[in-house]
């Protein structure tokens, strides 16, 4: 378990590597009740058809997926993973403080829970030579089981595709709405007052800010929650340009709690080391349609 000293140790750590801070009820408990299957919704493929996004009119057609109709929570965490990370405690709320390194481990634990292939293979020995950071100390050297029906991360543009509502898209800036008020939780409202003025953390913190149960907002045009705003959430891809296999980051979509509301918009592209966590980074798993 991490060992957390106290708010400004966090809010220091998230802030320097890009996340940010508390809340306190009682710990979920785990469950053997596995996690059920129509927590996924099918994503029928295409090419994106919003053009409020980046790859609107590029020929990056989408095959049909699976993807997390809400985030991960700390209940589906503690089903399959040994303690619970999160310094927002609850067992409908996304869990968070997980690095990318957690994440593609929790996809092989519970693809094996379900009786799915692992979608990853993970040699923790070898340094990834990929791996660019100057700050990841693990480096893990993690690549995809191509074929195999176990759950995994999103790539980027298929979180950006179904962010955007897929062939339902009504073309909104956010995820199921041009107000994000409507569907996401941010530095303005997710705290007991709506906030105004500029971005300030003392005022956020004051503020008692935090992630909230999934579901709260509205969902987009696929009947997803969250994919604006509540958490960052991971993604597979490096985020680099032009050469996409390697990389200093990991991409991040979709702003959390913390974050401006520019943060939320389907096409903000956010950036952290793989090894980085913060209390507004989750995530949300997908399988491939066989």
């Amino acid at each position: 378990m991490r060992k957390l000293t106290n708010i400004f140790t966090i809010i220091a750590v998230a802030l320097t590597l890009s996340a940010c801070s508390r809340e306190l009820t009682a710990p979920p408990q785990s469950t053997s009740e596995p996690v059920k299957q129509d927590t996924l919704v099918l994503v029928k493929g295409g090419k994106f058809v919003n053009p409020k996004t980046n790859d609107y009119g590029q020929e990056v057609p989408i095959p049909d997926f699976y993807i997390g109709r809400y985030e991960v929570t700390q209940q589906e965490w503690l089903q399959v993973m040994s303690g619970n990370p999160s310094l927002f405690k609850g067992s409908q709320l996304p869990v968070e403080m997980v690095s990318w390194y957690d994440a593609v481990e929790y996809c092989n634990k519970r693809s094996i829970q379900e009786g799915f292939e692992p979608f990853y293979r993970i040699d923790k020995q070898t340094k990834d030579p990929a791996n660019k950071s100057g700050n990841d100390t693990l480096k893990w050297t993690v690549t995809p089981n191509e074929g195999a029906n176990g759950y995994r991360l999103p790539t980027e543009a298929e979180w950006e595709y179904a962010a955007s509502g897929g062939q339902l898209s009504q073309s909104y800036m956010y995820s199921g709405s041009d107000k994000a008020d409507d569907v996401a939780w941010y530095w303005r409202n997710a705290g007991d007052q709506y906030l105004t003025g500029d971005w300030l953390w003392p005022a956020i913190e004051q503020n008692k800010n935090k992630t909230h149960i999934i579901g709260g907002k509205k969902p987009n045009e696929l009947g997803i929650y969250d994919m604006s705003g509540n958490v960052r959430e991971w993604c597979w891809d490096w985020y680099s340009e032009p050469d996409v296999s390697s990389g200093t980051y990991r991409t991040v979509k979709g702003g959390g709690w913390i974050g401006d509301v520019s943060n939320d918009a389907v096409s903000f592209r956010g950036k952290f080391e793989a090894s980085g966590y913060g209390p507004d980074q989750g995530f949300r798993v997908v399988r491939a349609k066989k």
